[in-house]
């Protein structure tokens, strides 16, 4: 019988749930269990597909075309499976579902409320993924913090959904903070009280607390907590501040959380979690025996978060390797013809990220220019393709005006337009030509030395393409247009011959890449660049 884990926040938001949640669901996995993760969300959006990049960091794209939380690319890095569309779910999902059938009379004219309609509908929502495939244990994070006003409903459907399985098959992780008064020179458990009580007045008892914690936590506020938290000694799990992420499954190892969510289950498990491709990545992300210089040109860094999957994959492909690889950001409105020489000075590889709209547009393609005409490693993503498309036309085919028509709907030369089934849309949320996708690869290009194969799926998120109309003209100049969709015939890979390294890809590949598949052309694209490091 599937058994259900909830893991709640308290004191402060952005402690790691998703970090928490990932790193219990990869040593259970490990153990030979099968498991899944979902991220209930309170905001009333839909989906963040709408959200900019600055409210809400990246938006993350599954194999069936659903725009998530960030947080299901944790998931999928640490549990090297994919998700989908019912791993992340939404208040806005929620109330539109539970509208939709009061419209088509599913209540049969009861009054519709938050109790028990919306709860009932979050209920079967945790449920969902169970009709997909068998799970031993699923785990669901909630967003935001006990507390917060949105969250309400949801911790009364955690509440109601413990009372209809059972307790045995049911328990709840608060991940909460341990504050470091400096000038006191003391540990502080009166938050996490406070958080707790707040989660008993939703009628909801912890089972087990992970306390995010700058110093280690000596016993005696173990034993402090356990007594006004109301669980056990042993259900107090530190989870102290990690080097990396990716040290997280080995700390929660460490403390034993696997091993105690298992005896509150009654599940026997004597396995010891079979961690060793786990810990060979680790080895190689702490001992790189090299190191590069990446700039990342993009708009949107002042949230790291908004590149989180291209900076994982750095990560990846830097530990396979053995490399410490250097990002170093850079805002593509500050560049341009005078300063692009200063701003790159030094770095071993330039990526132009994703993005959308026409600001910092012209920053991007002096960049591109620069790297193609210096032999510097180039890798674009999305937008960062398109724009190499777009300076490939205006430097090297004499197409000067030469746009997409997302920047200048008047150019005389639209290399790149809105995809024909867009043209139509006046619906923004979930419209874009989400999720995987196949593509054929050109025998003997870049990209087949990459992939090593000719025929590859990556996910997609984007209304503009290449404009098929001036493929000729590009294929006759020397732009190798190496990937294409079968059906569609988009062009999804370009890249230049005479160039140790340039390669521009509609598709967004940091969102496949994992620890223990690394994404290949992240992999290449260090390699190139530790190559043009040693001239």
């Amino acid at each position: 019988m599937t058994r259900y884990v909830f893991v709640t926040g308290g004191v402060t938001s952005s402690l790691g749930k998703g970090i928490i949640a990932a790193s219990l669901a990869k040593l259970l996995q490990a153990r030979g269990l099968q498991v899944t993760i979902q991220k209930f969300d309170p905001y009333i959006n839909v989906d963040p597909g709408t959200l900019n990049p600055y409210e809400h960091g990246e938006c993350y794209v599954t194999e069936d075309g659903a725009e998530t939380d960030l947080d299901l690319g944790h998931y999928e890095r640490f549990l090297n499976r994919p998700t989908s569309q019912a791993n992340n779910v939404t208040t806005g999902r929620i109330y539109q579902t539970v509208i939709n059938k009061e419209r088509e009379g599913a209540y049969l004219g009861k009054t519709v409320q938050v109790i028990p309609h919306i709860t009932d509908e979050i209920k079967r929502r945790i449920t969902l993924l169970e009709k997909e495939d068998k799970y031993d244990i699923i785990i669901t994070e909630i967003g935001g913090t006990v507390g917060d006003i949105e969250s309400l409903p949801y911790l009364e459907a955690i509440r109601q959904f413990r009372r209809d399985v059972g307790k045995e098959r049911c328990l709840v992780i608060h991940l909460t903070l341990i504050p470091y008064l400096k000038a006191a020179k003391e540990l502080k458990t009166k938050p996490t009280q406070h958080s707790v009580k707040e989660l008993l007045q939703a009628g909801i008892q912890p089972d087990i607390l992970v306390c995010r914690t700058e110093y280690p936590l000596p016993n005696e506020i173990r034993e402090k907590l356990a007594l006004f938290c109301n669980v056990d000694e042993k259900s107090v799990i530190e989870a102290i501040d990690a080097d990396t992420i990716y040290d997280v499954p080995l700390l929660m190892l460490k403390e034993k959380l696997d091993k105690t969510v298992l005896k509150k289950f009654n599940i026997k498990n004597t396995e010891l979690p079979d961690l060793t491709h786990w810990k060979e990545f680790l080895g190689k992300l702490k001992n790189p025996t090299r190191e590069v210089k990446i700039v990342l040109v993009g708009k949107y860094h002042e949230l790291r978060d908004a590149y989180k999957s291209i900076y994982e994959s750095f990560v990846h492909a830097g530990a396979e390797n053995e490399c410490h690889v250097v990002v170093l950001p850079i805002h593509s409105e500050s560049i341009d013809a005078d300063n692009v020489a200063q701003k790159l000075k030094g770095c071993h590889g330039v990526l132009v990220a994703p993005g959308f709209g026409e600001r910092g547009i012209e920053g991007k393609l002096q960049a591109i220019q620069y790297v193609r005409e210096n032999k510097i490693p180039f890798f674009g993503i999305c937008l960062g393709m398109q724009c190499a498309v777009v300076e490939y036309a205006n430097n090297v085919m004499g197409m000067k005006g030469a746009a997409s028509t997302e920047v200048n709907i008047k150019t005389k030369y639209p290399v790149i337009d809105l995809m024909e089934d867009q043209k139509s849309q006046k619906i923004k949320g979930g419209t874009m030509r989400l999720g995987s996708y196949k593509c054929r690869i050109t025998k003997g290009s870049l990209a087949s030395k990459i992939y090593g194969k000719t025929e590859i799926t990556e996910r997609h998120r984007h209304r503009y393409e290449f404009n098929n109309q001036y493929l000729k003209n590009f294929q006759d100049k020397g732009l190798v247009t190496s990937g294409i969709n079968p059906e569609s015939g988009l062009v999804e890979i370009v890249e230049i011959k005479d160039h140790p390294f340039f390669i521009g890809v509609q598709f967004h590949p940091e969102l496949k890449s994992t620890v223990e598949s690394p994404q290949p052309i992240f992999t290449h694209f260090i390699k190139a660049a530790l190559l043009f490091s040693q001239k």
